[in-house]
């Protein structure tokens, strides 16, 4: 009498799209959370405008070496070193990595600095 349409099986529903939500979801708090937080080096003196005055004080940094003014020194020693260039604290020493240096050895030697009491740190190329 009534021609119905055979009846279809019942598909199982895909987790493919949830899965897909849930990794976007993972990605999105991972990327937006923060995991602690790291020491800040302050560098000041870049771009104040003020003008450069007193003796060189230039601190070439190397991957196992350091130098002021081309004379050799540790990094216990270089706050002793500076001492005799600076009239104060607030003087502006300039910072130069060199190819081979890493971005840790820089910090390091500003973080030895500002704990020696020079706040004023330039970072040239």
């Amino acid at each position: 009498m009534f021609a119905f349409a055979p009846q279809r099986r019942s598909r199982k529903p895909s987790l493919t799209p949830m899965i897909d939500v849930v990794f976007l979801l993972l990605v999105f708090f991972m990327l937006a959370s923060q995991f602690g937080k790291d020491a800040a080096v302050r560098l000041s003196g870049a771009g104040s405008g003020d003008a450069y005055a007193g003796p060189p004080r230039l601190v070439q940094i190397a991957p196992d070496a350091l130098t002021l003014n081309g004379n050799p020194v540790t990094l216990e020693g270089l706050a002793q070193a500076l001492q005799p260039l600076m009239t104060q604290p607030s003087d502006t020493i300039i910072l130069r990595g060199s190819d081979a240096a890493n971005l840790q050895r820089l910090l390091d030697v500003a973080q030895a600095l500002q704990q020696a009491g020079f706040d004023s740190l330039v970072v040239v190329e």
